[in-house]
């Protein structure tokens, strides 16, 4: 278990390598035409490592979580108060939450995950929208002298990084795979998605056996996609928040900036939670659809056959 926080601790810290630097690039020459460019730009660079201001502001936010999470469980009250009163509510609420969606059973198994998500998805939304993080930086002039839109933000939001999103899909893409296989075994994921469902007999399960053959195909097209859905809806609703925080700041000019943006906060805020809770939720579906097949298969494999298939018969 340590080693898998590990793993995803470095992916969500680090990400993947910068894939959205070429779309940066490649948008940069429009970048006169104003909104936040989607790449990050960096801050420094060690060797190959490149270290932009986003992956700046997941270390900050990180960092945050870790400290605060030490303090509220620093001295454990029986009788919590304060930040730990705080601390376990939250932690409390999430568990119950997902225990009535994914089941007692495995929600043992994935909880430490799917919270960890939330609070670092919801910690890294709410923290985008302090003033400053994507509102300070470098931008051109236009033509009458006026600074324009940002082009180099000084800081920028962890997930309007691409390269954010798209590690934190594909790490719960891998351990989603280690959840299916500890539930059904190797054999038994590949026939959740290939095997024929009900019971049929004669020409009728081999016509059975190609449709649903057919449909698993579609099926793994469907579970690689996953992680690509996951990251761009994340991305590109916190992204489209950037960019509408720091419209609606330009269009408020010197006298009205401050004061135009302001309804938008809150809006951001309800979406910054919305996004967090989505994430959560659909990895967690995604995760119990892979493993309720099991408990289905298993509880068919052990009630559903007679005395005459080796099972002994009840004595009264």
């Amino acid at each position: 278990m340590r080693v898998l926080r590990t793993a995803f601790l470095f992916a969500a810290l680090f990400g993947l390598p910068m894939l959205a630097r070429a779309a940066g690039a490649e948008g940069g020459h429009g970048e006169a035409h104003g909104g936040l460019p989607p790449d990050a730009p960096r801050v420094f660079k060690l060797g190959f490592f490149e270290v932009t201001n986003s992956m700046v502001v997941t270390w900050v936010v990180a960092a945050f979580l870790i400290v605060f999470a030490r303090l509220a469980t620093r001295q454990i009250r029986e009788v919590p108060e304060g930040i730990q009163n705080f601390w376990e509510w939250m932690v409390e609420s999430l568990h119950d939450f997902l225990e009535g969606i994914i089941g007692a059973d495995l929600v043992k198994r994935t909880f430490w995950f799917f919270a960890t998500v939330f609070i670092f998805i919801l910690a890294s939304n709410w923290f985008g929208l302090i003033p400053g993080v994507g509102t300070i930086g470098w931008g051109h002039p236009d033509a009458q002298g006026h600074m324009g839109h940002l082009s180099e933000p000084l800081l920028r939001g962890v997930n309007a990084d691409l390269n954010m999103t798209l590690a934190m899909s594909m790490v719960f893409f891998l351990f989603w795979t280690v959840w299916a296989l500890q539930a059904n075994g190797p054999t038994g994921f590949i026939l959740h998605i290939f095997g024929p469902k009900g019971d049929t007999t004669g020409f009728l399960k081999i016509l059975m056996i190609a449709v649903f053959v057919l449909v698993g195909v579609l099926e793994v097209v469907s579970i690689l996609f996953r992680p690509v859905s996951l990251s761009f809806r994340l991305y590109g609703n916190i992204f489209a928040g950037e960019n509408m925080l720091e419209t609606m700041t330009t269009l408020g000019g010197a006298a009205f900036g401050w004061l135009l943006p302001i309804p938008f906060y809150f809006m951001e805020l309800l979406v910054g939670l919305v996004q967090a809770l989505v994430f959560m939720l659909l990895t967690s579906v995604f995760t119990l659809l892979i493993c309720q097949h099991d408990e289905e298969h298993g509880h068919a494999h052990g009630h559903g056959h007679g005395p005459g298939h080796g099972a002994a018969p009840a004595k009264h």
